[in-house]
This record gives structure tokens, sequence and C-alpha cells, in this order.
């Protein structure tokens, strides 16, 4: 199957990034990929979340907005092929976890009301890792401002993430299981996420996939 709006979505470190990127080539197509570096609160926020939680989240979900509504306009989508490494809804997954009670209710207010505008993706992938495995990408990548990341707080945000997918029943959704998958050194196992991607048909709703 084809798409022309592809959302590849995961925990930090589940390899989102590399799976969008080697799937934008292979179907050449627009790439895009959050600019999180870009965050100037980001390497703050891992030292003090408490302090800086709000600016950051509020940076990502002006960031977020601005490129997606860019890259993914409406009328651009059955011309342009589209993968991205993101969906506009992690910022509201994210933000839920860091925010006070008062901060995610204003925030929600906002983005309740910018969300509207973007398109709905035809498929949303999400790479299910487990926290222990997140851990060791991590570390392996090192990074220096998620050096701070605690397995507590990705196993929120991977809470976060199956509530949203099990609450949209208007959205399909793919649940990869990545754990025994290694697609960027084994060929063999890129073309098993492949094939579970664009050769199987899949009802609105949630659909795993054990690889």
């Amino acid at each position: 199957m084809d798409f022309n709006y592809l959302v590849i979505e995961g925990n930090i470190g589940a390899g989102k990034t590399s799976l969008a990127r080697k799937i934008a080539a292979d179907t050449n197509s627009k790439l895009i990929l959050e600019q999180f570096a870009e965050n100037p609160f980001l390497p703050k926020f891992y030292k003090e979340p408490d302090r800086y939680a709000f600016p950051v989240e509020l940076a990502f979900l002006a960031d977020r907005y601005q490129q997606l509504k860019t890259e993914i306009a409406p009328r651009d989508l059955f011309q342009t092929k589209a993968v991205s490494d993101y969906y506009f809804v992690k910022s509201l997954i994210f933000s839920k976890n860091t925010l006070k009670d008062d901060e995610y209710k204003l925030y929600k207010q906002l983005f309740d009301i910018i969300q509207q505008q973007l398109p709905l993706p035809e498929l949303y992938v999400y790479l299910h890792v487990n926290t222990g495995n997140l851990m060791k990408n991590i570390q392996k990548r090192g990074r220096d401002y998620e050096t701070e990341i605690k397995e507590e707080y990705l196993s929120q945000i991977q809470d976060g993430y199956f509530e949203f997918i099990k609450s949209r029943s208007d959205m399909t959704f793919v649940v990869l299981d990545m754990n025994n998958i290694d697609f960027m050194a084994n060929p063999d196992d890129y073309r098993k996420v492949k094939n579970a991607i664009f050769e199987a048909e899949y009802k609105p709703g949630m659909n795993t996939v054990l690889l």
C-alpha cells in the first residue's frame, strides 16, 4: 500500500528517525524530521525539568506546528509523498508528563486550537521498544543532553503514546515490536519492517505486529 503522508513515531531512542530516513529514501518521499536540537531550552530542561518544562514544551509546540504547517499543507499531500519522524500530538504526550496541572491545562487549550489546522496521517507507525533497550540506545548514541533521562520517564512517555493510540479510532495505527529487530545492521530485518508497513492491510485503530 502506498501512502501520501506516513508517520514513524516512537519513544526516545526507538529508532524512528533512522527508519524514517531509510523509508523516505526508498520511496522517494519528502523527509520531515523533528528539529529538536534547535530547541534552546532542551538541555536546560534535562538538568532542571521543573523550571524549564513549560518553555521547552511551548517551544516544541510552536516549532512542530510551523514545520508541519509548511511541509504538509493539505494542498500538497496529493502532490508530494511525505514521511515524518514525529506527529503533532507528540507535544501533548510529552507535556502531560512534564507540566504541572495548571500549566498543562493552558497548554492543552493552545494545542486544541492549532491541531485542527493539520492533516491526519494515512498511517501512524509506532516503534515499540522496551525501556531497558531504550536506555541502551540512548547511551550508545551519546548525546550529552540525554544523559539525565531516567527509565521511569521513558515508561511514562510510553504509557502516554499507548493512551493516545487507544483513544483514536479514527486513525490507523501499526505498533511494531522492535525489541528483536536491528533494521540498520540487518537488511532482512529492514525488509520485515518495510513489508509490515507497506504490504499489509490494516483497519482503523490499533494493529500490533510482532516482527
